[in-house]
């Protein structure tokens, strides 16, 4: 798959009003299994960092949602598979944390008028203006999307 265009797929996701968790999921459909409305449903609670709590970005949520579909365990009691994918996770939060700064909604949208909880803003020019989402949105997809061809192709 090409980071880049896995990237600007989420980034086009996100434009048509997908939240960012969302964006970042339905990019990787074929390669989760999901369809569509599954990705869109599974992600939906994430946007706004957790239900517009400000807490983890959803962006990066996402990213962490299609490592374990790709490289989860679903075996309780398998320890050394969990340990690597918590190592993946935490590899991939600092990637995404050395780049935009943070993993946290409300830090990476510092910046903004944006305040936890309330009702969804409008997506109007203006919205995607003054929100840098999509770039994180991008951002995160391309990543993740890096980390599957490397562990599809080592």
């Amino acid at each position: 798959m090409n980071p880049k265009e896995k990237s600007q797929l989420a980034k086009e996701n996100f434009e048509q009003g997908y939240n960012c968790a969302q964006s970042v999921l339905l990019a990787f459909c074929e390669e989760t299994g999901l369809n569509r409305e599954q990705a869109a449903k599974l992600a939906s609670t994430f946007g706004g960092g957790m239900g517009r709590m400000r807490e983890v970005c959803g962006a990066v949520s996402a990213m962490f949602m299609v490592e374990g579909l790709r490289g989860g365990y679903s075996d309780p009691k398998a320890k050394e598979e969990k340990s690597e994918l918590y190592a993946r996770v935490r590899a991939l939060a600092e990637q995404f944390r050395e780049k935009n700064h943070s993993i946290i909604c409300r830090e990476l949208l510092i910046d903004t008028e944006t305040t936890p909880g309330g009702e969804p803003e409008a997506r109007t020019k203006e919205y995607y203006e003054r929100r840098p989402c999509g770039c994180y949105v991008a951002d995160a997809a391309y990543l993740i999307a890096e980390t599957l061809n490397a562990s599809d192709n080592g």
